[in-house]
């Protein structure tokens, strides 16, 4: 009960947002108008969809819950859900999938219109831990079937981009293949895959991958890799497209966000879009989930250019992460 208690107080003392530049997106500076700006052309990238290449539709715009906590995510995904959000992103790793499930059963929309993406444990590099693990995640979730799932990351996180695991990766995906043709998936894929990783798959499966979630944001864009991925038909999901919060204290990124009249996270939501990715922002905060997609509005061709060669690494206290480390 601590747990919801926080998540609803944290709702509430949200709607102040005097940190922020003030948005002309809004009516008012409250969750409700911001709610129904997301019901209008504001939040249209919450009604509109990338057409994956088994010809599958997900929405453009997905909501990370990656570190909210299994006690909180379902009132966290329920408030989302009253926003228009119909794309949910959760992993096995995360240990919140119970309450992601309880989130999309009790809530009263139909199981197709809401999208549901996992990942396999970035440990299970074997054709039974993978299997094995998706049945249960199947279980936990309380799902017929998962819309999207994906292998975590090429290597374990013990030894993230410190190995190929060529041969370990396509026992995986074969995992996942064969959970694609008896229905419990609808679609796979792959996240943190290099160019090199993908080819290991395109040269060993006999499905493409869907998406490719990567590390992408203001400052840290993997062009090379993406331009790739657009080349084979691999969407490309843009994970922790804030970085992880810190990109808002930047005085460059709060200068141009104040140009546009939105907020620092608005602006690296819409950066994320306007170069062809889907964007996953992670909040908690009501008013803050509403906002990261309100974002109709288009950045200028010379703002989009600075964007793209700004340079921004500064993870402070989430640089221990695997894939916040430099390398």
């Amino acid at each position: 009960m601590k747990n919801r208690r926080e998540f609803v107080k944290m709702g509430i003392g949200g709607l102040g947002m005097a940190m922020f530049a003030p948005n002309v997106l809004f009516s008012a500076n409250s969750l409700e108008s911001l709610k129904a700006a997301n019901k209008g052309k504001e939040g249209r990238a919450l009604s509109e969809n990338f057409v994956l290449n088994n010809g599958m539709k997900i929405p453009k715009i997905g909501l990370g819950v990656w570190k909210i906590d299994d006690s909180i995510v379902e009132d966290v995904i329920a408030e989302a859900f009253k926003i228009g959000y119909r794309h949910i992103d959760t992993a096995q790793a995360y240990g919140n999938e119970r309450g992601v499930g309880e989130a999309v059963r009790k809530s009263g929309l139909k199981r197709e219109e809401i999208f549901v993406t996992s990942k396999i444990r970035a440990e299970y590099k074997d054709y039974k831990s993978a299997m094995e693990s998706l049945d249960n995640s199947l279980r936990t979730m309380g799902l017929s079937e998962i819309d999207l799932m994906l292998i975590h990351s090429p290597q374990p996180w013990s030894n993230f981009r410190g190995g190929d695991y060529f041969s370990e990766n396509v026992e995986v995906y074969h995992a996942l293949e064969d959970a694609l043709k008896s229905g419990k998936v609808r679609a796979i894929g792959v996240s943190n895959f290099l160019e090199k990783d993908l080819e290991n798959i395109f040269k060993n499966c006999s499905t493409k991958p869907a998406v490719n979630q990567i590390l992408t944001h203001i400052g840290n864009t993997p062009f090379d890799l993406i331009d790739y991925c657009k080349e084979q038909e691999v969407l490309v999901e843009a994970y922790s497209p804030i970085a992880h919060g810190r990109l808002t204290k930047d005085a460059k990124i709060i200068q141009m966000s104040q140009k546009y009249n939105v907020t620092p996270a608005q602006l690296c939501v819409r950066y994320a879009l306007s170069i062809g990715t889907l964007p996953l922002p992670k909040s908690k905060n009501p008013v803050h989930i509403a906002q990261n997609a309100a974002v109709d509005f288009e950045l200028s061709n010379e703002d989009l250019e600075f964007l793209k060669n700004f340079n921004f690494n500064d993870y402070g206290e989430f640089s221990h992460y695997p894939s916040f480390k430099k390398r």
